[in-house]
């Protein structure tokens, strides 16, 4: 019973990398897409001949938002990639370094998302990023 556990492993195991490099490629298309987006909308605010500080500290602030979003979004697919990786390959030091790859990475978007909802224009930003 074992042989075929082990034989049914060996015959999924490319699959498995296959699908956390796929993962891996996605994570890095989310923050790319998301950085794409965040320069398109910060120099078309900047190209924007507007006098009120206010407004564009507020429109800024909406910019960095909607990065965080992507870039949290990108550290979850991440941690996904991490633990499938890491099943596939469970030595005592891979299960070390996804413990302290997913304590850092979750450190990362807790003081991220906290920062993008204490900002002091939040209400704000919210409504602008449910209207898009």
């Amino acid at each position: 019973m074992d042989d075929l556990t082990h034989q049914f492993l060996v015959f999924l195991m490319p699959a498995f990398q296959v699908i956390v490099f796929l993962l891996n490629m996605v994570s890095i298309f989310i923050i790319l897409w998301g950085a794409a987006t965040a320069c398109i909308d910060f120099f078309k605010n900047l190209i924007q001949k507007r006098t009120d500080q206010v407004e564009i500290a507020l429109e800024n602030n909406f910019i960095k938002a909607y990065l965080g979003s992507y870039v949290l979004l990108s550290l979850e697919v991440l941690i996904i990639a991490d633990i499938i990786e890491s099943i596939i390959n469970p030595t005592f030091q891979d299960i070390i370094k996804l413990a302290l790859i997913v304590i850092i990475r979750t450190v990362i978007s807790y003081f991220l998302h906290r920062e993008i909802d204490e900002s002091p224009m939040q209400s704000k930003t919210k409504e602008r990023m449910q209207s898009k």
